[in-house]
């Protein structure tokens, strides 16, 4: 027989597939963590049940992984407590909510990495150079580097996108974002060509055994099987080493990238925050100290001298 808070734990956690519909990551997520705070509280012998947990047992809790993980990390592990205890507290499991008065740690707030125009069209166009890559995943490839730019796609959204997500007459993709919000994303010429010359040869990609491949998923493994978000991180991994000599690269600098050189191009920070699925502008404005960052980097390397408050020391 399961203790309480293992059931506590699964009820959350059909509520949020069920009724919150969040996505399988988030869910996921959330599983994770909470399992860590049963585990945690089985091993130093603490009532597993969320009714007899006080705010002193949430922190012990978050004190056992303060050296193992960044604070940014920790802020969501004690906002998933935040939102595990309002639910239990709705539904009249529990009358208390220590995680109330839980405080997140400081985090310091950095701003997006992005890569430079030649840096992205060098990685994109990599899989073209890659000599030993299959010449159907390599066309794959360029189509998925091509969105994850050019669009400014979430690796999620990247992996779930289906064939009838895909407005090829409009240049469109219907994106499922956060909290399962779908949007409308336009693609460029250059992802057009990549994504057609990608679909000539889908349908190439099935069980070698079987003949089967995922009827609905746009993007496909040599299998036939849907590529899944890591997947679309070792794929882009690779790529920034063929390209760039940079092995670490990961997808949301990509995305950090899109956003970076529609701002340099003049778009404006309303049409970028739609384009992301940004839900709130000041997310989306940390991009303006992107830009602002490389124009003085730009004008200290015109004008020198603009160091100097003396430059001429005349009397």
């Amino acid at each position: 027989m399961q203790d309480p808070l293992a059931q506590q734990i699964a009820l959350f956690v059909r509520y949020l597939e069920t009724e919150r519909r969040s996505s399988p990551r988030t869910v996921d997520t959330y599983r994770r963590t909470l399992d860590q705070l049963r585990t945690w509280a089985a091993a130093e012998g603490m009532p597993l049940d969320v009714g007899k947990l006080s705010v002193v047992h949430l922190r012990g809790f978050l004190a056992s992984l303060f050296d193992t993980n960044a604070s940014s990390t920790l802020s969501k592990k004690i906002a998933t407590l935040r939102t595990f205890y309002r639910f239990l507290v709705r539904r009249k499991i529990t009358k208390q909510n220590p995680a109330a008065v839980l405080r997140s740690p400081k985090s310091k707030k950095t701003l997006p990495r992005f890569l430079t125009v030649d840096d992205a069209v060098r990685v994109v166009e990599a899989p073209s150079e890659d000599q030993g890559r299959d010449p159907r995943l390599a066309a794959r490839d360029r189509a998925m580097l091509e969105l994850l730019w050019g669009a400014g796609l979430r690796v999620s959204e990247l992996a779930g996108l289906t064939l009838a997500r895909v407005e090829r007459s409009r240049r469109t993709l219907r994106v499922l974002g956060k909290g399962r919000k779908e949007r409308v994303v336009p693609y460029g010429k250059p992802a057009e060509s990549a994504l057609e010359a990608y679909l000539a040869v889908r349908d190439e990609l099935r069980n070698p055994k079987t003949g089967e491949q995922h009827p609905e998923a746009l993007f496909l493994g040599i299998r036939g099987t849907r590529l899944s978000a890591r997947q679309v991180q070792n794929i882009v991994h690779r790529y920034g080493a063929l390209g760039m000599g940079r092995g670490d690269l990961h997808p949301h600098t990509l995305r950090h990238t899109c956003a970076t050189h529609l701002l340099d191009a003049g778009a404006d920070l309303r049409s970028i925050q739609e384009l992301l699925g940004h839900a709130s502008l000041s997310t989306t404005q940390r991009y303006t100290h992107v830009t602002v960052d490389r124009l003085m980097e730009v004008y200290d390397r015109a004008f020198p001298l603009a160091h100097d408050p003396h430059p001429h020391d005349e009397e």
